[in-house]
């Protein structure tokens, strides 16, 4: 099955040929374009795509106050079969601003990425979001997250019991994807197969209650981890 695409974005020319670059790609299929952020989340409601590749700045509703209620209208253990379970939102912007970044993760975007990204980046990023996983675009990872979760460490106390609830290998698993490497690479580094790794992941995103491996990353500076 294709993985299915809205594509969310104000200025007609870019948003169309954002779909059809996505579209070109034998693996996913655009199913609808919306102008601002209502159209973007009455699309969500209705065709319930896999992925809402959303613009920040647009008029009606902006795309954070969408991806807020495209993540929050089903899919979670109180509306599992919400109008849009299963919708995960890369948000595609011009704007590298770490508060933007910042709220998109707060929002539930499963990913981040500037639009200056080579296509195949952009194709990949879908699949990527698709697949459950998250991505934020390289020039921002690092720097974002350790920024803004340093200035939030300068306004609450590091809460170190909250990882009371993990296991000390799943402590070390969290630890390396805190440093953005792929199941692969903690496999290497923790001399783990694979699938050991995949399944402490999702242990630990049970545990923790987070949406995806974005907001462990964000999880894991907030509360002193690395």
């Amino acid at each position: 099955m294709p993985i299915t695409v809205i594509v969310a974005d104000d200025q007609a020319m870019v948003r169309d040929g954002i779909a059809t670059l996505l579209d070109a790609a034998p693996d996913i299929d655009v199913v609808g374009q919306a102008a601002n952020g209502h159209e973007a989340v009455e699309l969500a409601r209705s065709h319930r795509p896999a992925v809402v590749v959303m613009d920040v700045r647009m008029p009606v509703l902006d795309g954070l106050a969408a991806t807020r209620q495209i993540t929050t209208m089903g899919g979670g253990a109180d509306d599992p079969d919400g109008p849009a379970a299963g919708t995960r939102v890369l948000v595609l912007t011009t704007f590298d601003l770490d508060e933007y970044v910042y709220e998109a993760l707060g929002a539930g975007a499963s990913g981040f990425l500037l639009k200056d990204a080579p296509v195949e980046d952009l194709r990949s990023a879908v699949r990527v979001v698709a697949d459950g996983d998250a991505l934020l675009a390289p020039s921002v990872t690092k720097r974002l997250i350790g920024d803004i979760a340093k200035r939030r460490r300068e306004k609450i106390h590091a809460r170190p019991e909250a990882f009371d609830d993990l296991t000390p290998r799943e402590v070390d698993v969290l630890r390396q994807v805190a440093r953005g490497l792929s199941n692969g690479e903690i496999a290497q580094e923790l001399f783990l197969a694979e699938q050991t790794v995949k399944t402490h992941v999702g242990r630990i995103l049970m545990k923790l209650g987070l949406r995806d491996r974005t907001q462990a990353v964000v999880f894991s500076y907030e509360n002193g981890l690395v």
